[in-house]
């Protein structure tokens, strides 16, 4: 049965969150008096994704996640900063603007005629919203599906069931989820039964079990890939 519908993840696969995160952080640092360097930036970027990790294994909740992350990095910094406002303030400054992939709004315009296109997101509620509202994307999409508003995360059975029936003559044999995390977005996809493309730009090697059914590292390459499918 031929692809009619595709499931985007957001972060790192539409928007390119690392420069997000990289330019909210630096302002939210320093209007709490810490020094954005280039260490930290990093730094934080590995706690933060860690906290990611185990909030999909189901071991923290949002909100522990959130606080958490900033809590670890000041603790190793032994910066005498207040965590939960911290978060605060970077969500509110990662809120503001977007920043596409490369060739993300392109193949979101190619192939908005020809497929449903919907957004399966772990990200907060209302970073994505302003996000999404900011690069226009109710243009291209369906509907948006984001873990916070649903009450699961992905990967769980249970996130992908709420999606699968929010979406009209929803048929597995002919859906495709497309994303850059394999834990995330590509285990997703298998405990859900569709098939998966995992997009991996920076050609990194797989070193887990989860293997996705198709491989890009370019979004360009997406259109041609699905109608081969």
């Amino acid at each position: 049965m031929k692809i009619d519908t595709i499931l985007f993840d957001l972060d790192n696969t539409l928007f390119d969150f690392n420069k997000a995160e990289r330019i909210a952080l630096t302002k939210a640092l320093l209007q709490m008096g810490a020094d954005p360097t280039e260490s930290v930036l990093h730094r934080f970027s590995q706690i933060n994704l860690a906290q990611w990790k185990l909030l999909e294994q189901g071991k923290l909740n949002r909100n522990q996640v959130k606080i958490r992350r900033f809590q670890l990095l000041f603790d190793e910094l032994n910066l005498n900063c207040d965590a939960k406002e911290t978060a605060k303030v970077y969500e509110s400054l990662l809120g503001m603007g977007h920043y596409f992939m490369e060739g993300a709004e392109q193949v979101l315009r190619t192939l908005s005629p020809q497929y449903h296109l919907y957004l399966v997101t772990n990200g907060t509620a209302s970073v994505q919203r302003s996000r999404m509202k900011s690069a226009k994307l109710e243009r291209y999409l369906k509907d948006s599906f984001i873990s916070e508003e649903i009450g699961f995360d992905k990967p769980s059975k249970e996130y992908f069931s709420h999606c699968f029936q929010h979406i009209p003559g929803f048929q597995k044999q002919s859906t495709i989820i497309v994303g850059d995390s394999l834990t995330s977005d590509i285990q997703g996809g298998k405990n859900a039964g569709i098939r998966t493309v995992w997009f991996n730009p920076s050609h990194a090697s797989n070193p887990s079990d989860i293997i996705p059914d198709y491989e890009i590292a370019y979004l360009k390459d997406l259109p041609e890939l699905v109608q081969s499918i």
